[in-house]
């Protein structure tokens, strides 16, 4: 079901603000689906979806992807062979990033291992990547496909920004993070797939937004468990709500506010890249699958309320593979 569905089924929460509203939505037929065993679960079936002639190093990339990004792990399956194991190498390279910041106690030290990925990439666009597994991967992906070196230094540069543990000052602030890390992700997708379109771009970068905001929704409850708070101050502050609230688990109406207005704005940000449907490629359309994620967060939150504390927020999509699948099949994001 689109997300525009859910607003004629129901209609917005208050006047001005389109996207989710308060309402519990029936599970539709979801609910008599068959399950579908979890993919590449074992060495032997990851080896069995890099090929014949996988290398090591591909290996390192799938299952650092399997563990880490499970949902980016899964899109990437259902890209065309001849483009997965660039899309494992990229995807793999974010992940490396992405964790930095979690597995560091000092800023110096996640600095240090910044640099070492800006080294890399240069090194990789002068052919003599180093000896690790993710930088090789990448070095063939750059030279397969003749990657935008741009897009790989903007990840890396905002990272390195967001190594402070600091709130986003405003929405818009989220969005630009979310714009050179998610967005650069899938721009560098898209050339991996060989598409050149303004159409995909403009939807690439709505989509990362929307990415963007659910991840930052998604992770409050991990980062209330380690006292941070990392959401838009402004909304909070439009609400009356303080950080100490989230780390209370608090379950006041103003809380949900926020995270009402948070989860519209990610659903506005999906609406403006479906605008593009018609116009973007087709070829381009398993770039995007990761709305399917996106979709499914959304409509949970949704049906608890804006509780972001819900425990079943943080229970995995077992349809998730079977979602994607039908979605990809059915050639739509």
């Amino acid at each position: 079901m689109a997300a525009s569905t859910l607003v004629s089924a129901c209609g917005p929460l208050r006047p001005g603000v389109p996207g989710l509203c308060r309402c519990r939505q029936p599970r539709g037929l979801w609910a008599h689906a068959w399950r579908l065993p979890e993919p590449a679960g074992s060495g032997r079936s990851v080896a069995a979806v890099s090929g014949p002639g996988a290398s090591g190093t591909d290996r390192y990339c799938l299952e650092l992807l399997r563990k880490r990004d499970y949902e980016g792990y899964l899109c990437s399956l259902l890209l065309p062979a001849e483009s997965r194991s660039s899309a494992f190498a990229l995807r793999a390279f974010n992940v490396e990033l992405a964790q930095v910041k979690d597995s560091v106690s000092e800023k110096t030290i996640g600095l240090m291992r910044m640099q070492f990925w800006k080294k890399t990439v240069d090194d990789i666009y002068c052919d003599s990547p180093p000896r690790q597994p993710v930088a090789i991967e990448l070095w063939k992906a750059v030279k397969r496909h003749n990657l935008t070196k741009r897009w790989l230094m903007k990840i890396i540069d905002e990272r390195e920004k967001n190594l402070d543990d600091k709130a986003y000052r405003n929405i818009q602030e989220l969005e630009n993070y979310a714009e050179n890390t998610q967005s650069s992700l899938l721009y560098l997708t898209l050339e991996i797939l060989g598409i050149k379109d303004l159409h995909a771009d403009h939807a690439a970068s709505h989509i990362g937004k929307a990415q963007g905001i659910v991840t930052c929704l998604r992770a409050t409850p991990y980062h209330g468990s380690r006292r941070r708070v990392f959401l838009p101050m402004d909304i909070c502050m439009l609400h009356g709500v303080s950080q100490e609230d989230f780390l209370r688990k608090s379950q006041d109406k103003n809380v949900r506010d926020v995270v009402y207005d948070m989860a519209s704005q990610a659903h506005l940000h999906l609406k403006h890249a479906r605008s593009f449907h018609k116009s973007v490629p087709v070829k381009a359309f398993p770039a995007f699958l990761q709305t399917v994620a996106l979709e499914d967060y959304l409509k949970k939150i949704q049906q608890v309320d804006f509780d972001i504390f819900h425990p079943s927020l943080q229970q995995k999509n077992t349809l998730l593979p079977l979602s994607l699948y039908i979605q990809s099949w059915r050639k739509r994001y």
